[in-house]
C-alpha cells in the first residue's frame, strides 16, 4: 500500500452538514484541536469535557448548525461506546481478576525464578507483555513496579536495565494490541478486522519491544544510573492470600481471548467461505465480545476460585473493576463523538481534496497526524481517537490487511515522545525516583523509539501484504 487512491474514495464521501470551503474547514479543525489541547493542558480540564467542548467548537468554527453538531457528537459517542464499551469493561474485569487473585504475581514469580543474569531484561519484557495484554497501562505499572524495584535491589541490577524493558512491554501492548481502548477505538472507527489487526499487531510488537526494551535499556542504564527508591516498594496484591492460581492456568486464561481471535483471523484467511461450518463457528467464538466474555467466565474459576475467593468476593471483585473505567469509557465515547463530528462537517473530504497530489503514503500520514496530537495533548488515547477520525476516509476501499496496518500506524504515532503533559510521564518519574531530565532520557526516548520502530515495521509489512 502506498499513497491513497483519492478518486476511488471521493465517490463514497459522506454529505457534510456544512457547506464550508476547505480553507474554513482546515481552520475549524485546527481551532477544534487547539481548544481540546488548551483545555487539557492549560486548564487541566478532564479529557471528556475537553473533547465535548472541542467537538461543539469544531462545528461552530465550520459553520455547521448547532443542532446538527450535537446530533453528530451524540451519534458518534453512542456508536463508539456500543462498539467498544463492553469490550473495555470485560478487559477490566479480567485484569482485576488477574491482579486480585495473585495470578499476575504467579506469572512474575515463575518467570523470574527461571531467569537471571543477562536473561533478566528479557524476562521483564516477557512478563510485562503477558500481563499487559488484558491490563490498562496504569494498572500494569502498579502491578509491575514492585517487581522491578525488588529485582533491581536484590539482584543488584541497574534499575533502568530492568525497568525499561518492563515499561516497553506495557507501552507496546497499550498502543498496538487490542483489547486496549486506543486500538479498539481505531479498529471501530476505520472498520478494520480485529483479528487481523491483532495478528499484524503482534508481528509489529515483537521486534519493536525487543529494540525499545532490552536493547535500548543498555544505553538507558548508562545515561541514568540510579538505585531503586526504597520508599516506592509497595506491598504486592497477593501477599495476604493463602493460595494463588497455577502458572499454566493463569497464562492460558490471559491468552485465551487472543488465541480465539487469532484462530478466527486465520480461518477467515485460509477458508474464506462464509457458508463453511468451521468458519461459522470461529466467527462466533473468535468475535471480540465472545472471546473476552469466555476469558472472564473461565477466569472466575481458574483465577478467582483457584485463589479461594467466595462467590461474594468474586462479585465484589467484578464490581470494583468497573468503577475505575468509567472515566476511560467517557473519554473514549467523547472521542468517538469528536471523530463523528470531524467526518460529518466534511473533514474527510477535505483531506482527500488536499491529498490528491501528495506522494506521502497513507500510513505515514496517519502516523504523523497521531504524532502531532500526541505531542500536543499528551494522551495516547486522545491521539488515537482524534487521528482515527481524521484519517477514517483513507480506510474506505482498503483491504482488511491495509486497514489493519492503518490502525497500527495510528497506534504507533500515539506513543511518540511522552513528555510533561502526559500523566504516564509523571507516573514513571515518581515510581522510579527520577528527575525530569532523567525521565526524558529514558522513558521519553523509549516511547519515541517504540513509535518510530513501530511505523517502520508497519511500512515494511505494507510492502509485502
Amino acid at each position: 500500500m502506498t499513497s491513497l487512491s483519492v478518486e476511488m474514495l471521493a465517490a463514497d464521501a459522506v454529505e457534510p452538514i456544512t457547506s464550508a470551503g476547505n480553507a474554513q474547514l482546515g481552520i475549524a479543525v485546527l481551532a477544534g484541536i487547539a481548544v481540546i489541547v488548551l483545555l487539557i493542558t492549560k486548564f487541566k480540564l478532564h479529557a471528556f469535557l475537553a473533547l465535548t467542548i472541542g467537538s461543539l467548537g469544531l462545528g461552530a468554527f465550520a459553520g455547521a448548525p448547532l443542532a446538527a453538531t450535537i446530533g453528530s457528537f451524540t451519534t458518534g459517542l453512542g456508536n463508539t461506546v456500543a462498539g467498544v464499551g463492553v469490550l473495555i469493561a470485560l478487559g477490566a474485569i479480567l485484569g482485576k481478576l488477574l491482579a486480585d487473585s495473585g495470578g499476575a504475581d504467579q506469572i512474575v514469580d515463575t518467570i523470574l525464578a527461571r531467569a537471571g543474569g543477562r536473561a533478566m531484561p528479557w524476562a521483564m519484557v516477557l512478563i510485562a507483555s503477558v500481563i499487559g495484554l488484558p491490563l490498562f497501562f496504569e494498572v500494569g505499572i502498579v502491578l509491575l513496579i514492585p517487581v522491578v524495584l525488588l529485582v533491581a535491589k536484590r539482584g543488584n541490577y541497574s534499575l533502568m536495565r530492568i525497568g525499561v524493558p518492563a515499561l516497553a512491554g506495557l507501552s507496546v501492548m497499550h498502543g498496538l494490541i487490542p483489547p486496549h481502548p486506543g486500538p479498539l477505538v481505531a479498529i471501530d472507527a476505520l472498520g478494520a478486522n480485529l483479528g487481523i489487526t491483532l495478528a499484524l499487531g503482534v508481528l509489529v510488537a515483537i521486534p519493536t519491544v525487543i529494540i525499545a526494551g532490552p536493547l535500548f535499556a543498555r544505553y538507558a542504564a548508562r545515561w541514568v544510573d540510579i538505585p531503586a527508591p526504597e520508599n516506592m516498594i509497595p506491598a504486592r496484591p497477593s501477599e495476604d492470600l493463602e493460595k494463588r492460581p497455577g502458572f499454566g492456568a493463569t497464562v492460558a486464561t490471559v491468552l485465551l481471548p487472543v488465541v480465539l481471535m487469532l484462530v478466527k483471523a486465520l480461518v477467515d484467511i485460509v477458508v474464506d467461505d462464509p457458508a463453511n461450518g468451521l468458519q461459522k463457528v470461529t466467527d462466533v467464538i473468535g468475535s471480540p465480545l465472545i472471546a473476552l466474555l469466555a476469558a472472564v467466565i473461565v477466569g472466575l474459576f481458574t483465577l478467582g476460585r483457584a485463589a479461594g475467593f467466595s462467590r461474594q468476593r468474586l462479585s465484589t471483585t467484578v464490581e470494583k473493576s468497573l468503577a475505575p473505567i468509567a472515566g476511560v469509557l467517557m473519554i473514549v465515547g467523547a472521542g468517538g463523538g469528536f471523530k463523528q463530528t470531524l467526518i460529518d462537517v466534511g473533514v474527510g473530504q477535505m483531506i482527500l481534496d488536499f491529498s490528491k497530489d501528495w506522494s506521502i503514503p497513507a500510513l505515514l500520514l496517519a502516523w504523523l497526524i497521531a504524532v502531532a496530537i500526541r505531542l500536543a495533548t499528551g494522551s495516547a488515547t486522545v491521539a488515537t481517537i482524534s487521528a482515527a477520525g481524521l484519517v477514517a476516509p483513507l480506510a474506505e476501499g482498503m483491504s482488511a490487511s491495509e486497514s489493519a496496518l492503518l490502525v497500527l500506524a495510528i497506534g504507533a504515532g500515539s506513543l511518540f515522545f511522552s513528555h510533561v503533559n502526559d500523566a504516564g510521564f509523571w507516573l514513571v518519574k515518581e515510581y522510579f525516583g527520577m528527575n525530569v531530565g532523567q525521565t526524558i532520557k529514558t522513558w521519553s526516548v523509549m516511547e519515541t523509539i517504540i513509535s518510530v520502530v513501530g511505523i517502520v515495521f508497519v511500512l515494511l509489512l505494507s510492502l509485502v501484504l
